[in-house]
């Protein structure tokens, strides 16, 4: 099996969050599984940099007007796979972030930079970029690639299918109705069963009206956002493609978060033997200027500083750590005036909170090892992985109960539960100051039991997060598209060897109605009305196509051999309309990218 793994951030080359990570781990995973995995992502200066092996570029043209691009076929290096680099350099060798300059604001022509990059990806996916391979499926992610599915949609006859994985719901590539012009698509995208969001273009919601299936990050989230509260405006649709989508936890690397090895950790250790992780947290006392006290609990708050991960409290949590006679050390960036609060609170609170505004890998493994507490307390999270780390490295996690943290963390609600032979970790309910303040208080009187604390971490270090699981349920969901591929190509080699001699292959139902004299009238109508049935349930903007009437045959031959007598009423018996599958939530998503 042949699969293109596409996405604005791979880890090591180009990282802003979990994006990355996942970017770069589960591709490696499938690889491992016998898939034959390739990677694409716009040439950042970084990445250009940092990949190695690199050959030479296969013009690809002038893609949008941006000038002459090219694809440098290079290799990850850290795994070795295969990887190719949308180079354009007006568009990605910028100083600054990947979505935004160095003070934080959007890249105001974000939407050329990743339609042309979506471009690129549907040319490879379509074999059509000069490289001499074409996958069996491609799997794109988040809003940056949500125009590939619309894309593929666009291609006649049997269609590279495509998985869109979301990883942030909130985060949506919303643009002004303008610049539709240029993206590259068709006319009849810009509907509200297509493209259309609110009068504006919506990347990602394209992407989740055209890709075969959908995934996002974890079971509880993929329920989540089929809701108002946490659907930002599109549960509706998500609701209308709920049997499309699947929630598959993300994992971590193993091997490259290892608290045994001296190459990632300055004083390793393990669950049978944590004197390295009493080393760490003293040199990180040290580093930060925190008073150097082993009997203190030292909590850690690593990650981007936004109202999405609760940043806005810390200030305010941070003013009860000398009462709570514990310690506090943040690291991240992300909004300017969550990152103003918070220098101001290393001389108003010395010795118990330290801050450290932006992110450097190595220091924030530094900071998870030496920790003994890691709150990770999001207003939403679609998964979160700091958790898994500090779980990894025997750093216990105050979680608030929701999305990817309740699937990941085990815990209880109050102090007799807490210490459960089961539990890993705190969890919270309400996104308040009072809520994070009690179960990190509930965390901290449990750290000055020890023999408890100890088995709490020792639970929690042997918790398996690996990729390999949820690699396997993404096999499984690349197989069935093969599978479902391979028929849609053998039905159509059907219809070719029945169609008159003329018919286009971007034929209509109708006129295959019309026109295919082979099939007996009885069988023709049924499908026609399968066809159609099948258009309304999935509100497709091009109508009665060739898609359809494929699938129409697929569902009543399937239907007639279980002896199973349906009606067309039942076919499309609960399908919402079109409209109603958008309209629902009223939440406006940001365009931008954290």
């Amino acid at each position: 099996m042949r699969a293109l793994f596409a996405s604005s951030e791979v880890y090591p080359l180009a990282k802003t969050g979990g994006l990355a990570d996942v970017s770069g781990a589960l591709p490696a995973v499938l690889a491992n599984l016998g898939v034959d995995m390739r990677l694409v992502m716009p040439g950042y200066t970084a990445a250009l940099d940092a990949a190695e092996k690199k050959g030479k570029p296969i013009p690809i043209g002038d893609m949008l007007g941006t000038g002459d691009v090219r694809l440098v076929p290079a290799r990850t290096p850290d795994t070795g796979l295969p990887l190719w680099l949308v180079d354009c350099p007006a568009l990605y060798r910028r100083r600054g972030g990947l979505y935004g300059d160095a003070d934080g604001r959007d890249w105001p022509d974000n939407a050329l930079r990743f339609a042309l990059f979506s471009h690129a990806v549907a040319r490879l996916a379509l074999g059509a970029a000069g490289n001499r391979w074409q996958p069996d499926l491609v799997h794109v992610n988040d809003w940056q690639l949500g125009l590939v599915p619309a894309l593929l949609r666009s291609r006649p006859g049997v269609r590279t299918p495509c998985v869109l994985t979301i990883h942030n719901l909130a985060f949506q590539g919303v643009f002004p109705r303008e610049i539709f012009g240029w993206l590259g698509l068709p006319e009849d995208r810009f509907t509200i069963a297509g493209a259309e969001f609110h009068g504006k273009v919506s990347f990602l919601k394209a992407g989740l009206v055209f890709a075969d299936r959908l995934t996002t990050v974890s079971p509880r989230y993929a329920r989540e956002i089929q809701t108002p509260q946490l659907g930002c405006g599109l549960d509706g649709l998500l609701r209308a493609r709920a049997k499309d989508l699947v929630g598959i936890l993300n994992g971590i690397d193993y091997v490259d978060w290892d608290s045994k090895d001296p190459m990632q950790l300055p004083f390793p250790y393990s669950a049978r033997n944590l004197s390295g992780k009493h080393r760490c947290k003293a040199a990180l006392q040290q580093e930060l200027g925190l008073v150097a006290d082993p009997g203190t609990p030292l909590i850690a708050f690593v990650g981007r500083l936004t109202e999405q991960k609760m940043a806005d409290a810390l200030p305010r949590i941070a003013a009860g750590m000398a009462d709570r006679r514990a310690q506090l050390a943040i690291l991240g960036e992300g909004d300017r005036s969550i990152e103003q609060a918070l220098r101001t609170l290393d001389g108003r609170h010395a010795g118990h909170v330290a801050v450290r505004i932006g992110y450097e890998e190595s220091f924030a493994r530094r900071v998870l090892a030496g920790a003994d507490i890691v709150a990770v307390p999001s207003r939403f999270e679609p998964c979160g992985l700091v958790q898994m780390y500090g779980m990894r490295y025997g750093t216990i996690p105050v979680v608030r109960c929701v999305g990817g943290l309740a699937d990941t963390v085990i815990g209880r609600e109050d102090d007799a539960t807490a210490s459960h032979c089961q539990a890993t970790g705190f969890l919270f309910e309400e996104p308040t100051d009072a809520g994070l303040g009690n179960a990190i208080d509930r965390a901290c009187r449990l750290y000055r039991e020890p023999v408890a604390w100890r088995a709490m971490q020792i639970r929690a270090m042997k918790q398996d997060f690996r990729w390999q699981r949820s690699a396997k349920r993404y096999l499984d969901l690349y197989r069935t598209l093969s599978t479902d591929q391979e028929k849609s190509a053998a039905g159509l080699r059907e219809c070719m060897r029945r169609r008159p001699t003329g018919l286009s292959p971007q034929s209509s139902t109708a006129q295959l109605e019309g026109e295919m004299s082979n099939t007996n009238t009885a069988e023709k109508d049924k499908i026609s009305e399968f066809a159609y049935a099948i258009w309304e349930r999935e509100g497709k903007p091009e109508g009665r196509d060739l898609d359809h009437w494929l699938a129409a045959e697929r569902e009543l031959q399937k239907r007639v051999s279980s002896e199973a007598s349906v009606t067309v009423e039942s076919a499309g018996a609960g399908a919402p309309a079109p409209k109603r599958a958008v309209a629902t939530g009223s939440r406006r998503p940001k365009s931008k990218v954290g």
